[in-house]
């Protein structure tokens, strides 16, 4: 999620399908003429409908309806008055609002509501992208919804929402330990070992918590094989073809690491792009063993099989592509209608 490119009409928002439902607790209505004119506000909210909780419907407050209009901005970022409700909020309360709004957030994560508490960091990082604050907070409450929610494509857009608010944390933040504690985790989850360690070693260099420095350098030792592993990958990326077959190849028969399905992925693009489609085919057929329905590979041997000649085993695996696609899209549909 963008927050700091404020100009663009559209900002990216991976999770809020998931909070946009709160909105039905309010309803929306226009401010009067006379209102507006005698609080200066004319000019921004002329003509834009505000919030109202349905559960308040009387004696609406300046900060009643500024912390409203952050709950919908919160919400969906992408909400068509949010410009003029960031504008009301700044010119009535200064970006400092945002600094409530943190605080509201703060407890209610603390009472495990993690939809309430990123509403209400969103809202504040639309107030105040500067807010280095709110976007620790968010990232907290992001991984805590991925820790404690279910569903695989729930849990990978929080994660990625976590990810990137840690990321842009260290970048506003360069000397805050806990951001880059955070954001170590982060890339342990989605698998980056690399950048994982890279992280975690900066952490310990910023650091003065003893008990987390003891815990980093725990994960730290732990992570020396799967990172040799990964710079295994990314030799063959780079096409440095040898050196990624001689690092992974050494894994073959190590039980920790050889039903990870990326090592003999890798190592069949590795021998296929050295033409030893013998050797490529093995390792794809060892990754469907461990990844029955992965589409990248189906496709690799898709390609193998066609530039060998074999259009049988090559139209197997296409008509296997189209089944599984075929039901990632019933899934999604199913999702769909029960949401």
């Amino acid at each position: 999620m963008d927050f700091e490119n404020k100009e663009t009409q559209q900002l990216q928002d991976r999770i809020g399908e998931y909070l946009v439902p709160h909105l039905d607790q309010f309803l929306f209505d226009e401010l009067s003429e006379n209102y507006l004119a005698k609080a200066e506000i004319a000019d921004i909210l002329t003509g834009v409908p505000v919030p109202i909780r349905k559960t308040a419907l009387s004696g609406l407050s300046t900060v009643a309806l500024a912390q409203n209009m952050a709950f919908i901005i919160g919400c969906d970022i992408n909400f068509k008055y949010r410009d003029n409700y960031v504008a009301y909020i700044i010119r009535t309360f200064t970006k400092d609002f945002a600094k409530p709004l943190i605080n509201e957030g703060i407890e209610a994560a603390a009472k495990s509501d993690f939809d309430y508490a990123c509403i209400c960091f969103r809202g504040a990082l639309l107030i105040d992208p500067d807010s280095s604050d709110a976007l620790y907070c968010y990232g907290r409450a992001c991984k805590d919804s991925y820790e404690t929610g279910e569903g695989e494509e729930y849990v990978g857009r929080y994660k990625a929402e976590s990810l990137e608010a840690f990321e842009k944390l260290t970048i506003k933040s360069p000397d805050f330990d806990m951001g880059f504690y955070f954001l170590g985790y982060g890339y342990l989850n989605m698998g980056l070992y690399v950048k994982a360690k890279l992280t975690w070693e900066t952490f310990l260099t910023l650091t003065r918590d003893k008990e987390r420095k003891e815990e980093v350098q725990g994960w730290l030792d732990k992570l020396v094989e799967p990172v040799r592993i990964e710079e295994g990958y990314n030799d063959v990326l780079a096409g440095r073809l040898d050196e990624g077959i001689e690092i992974l190849s050494s894994y073959r028969d190590d039980e920790r690491f050889n039903t990870w399905w990326p090592l003999w992925y890798y190592l069949g693009v590795a021998y296929g792009q050295l033409g030893e489609s013998e050797e490529a085919e093995q390792c794809y057929l060892r990754v469907l063993k461990l990844s029955p329905s992965n589409l990248q590979v189906m496709e690799a041997l898709e390609e193998l099989y066609r530039n060998s000649g074999n259009e049988q085993l090559a139209e197997k695996y296409h008509k296997k592509m189209e089944v599984v696609k075929h039901n990632i899209e019933l899934d999604k549909a199913e999702k769909q209608g029960l949401s």
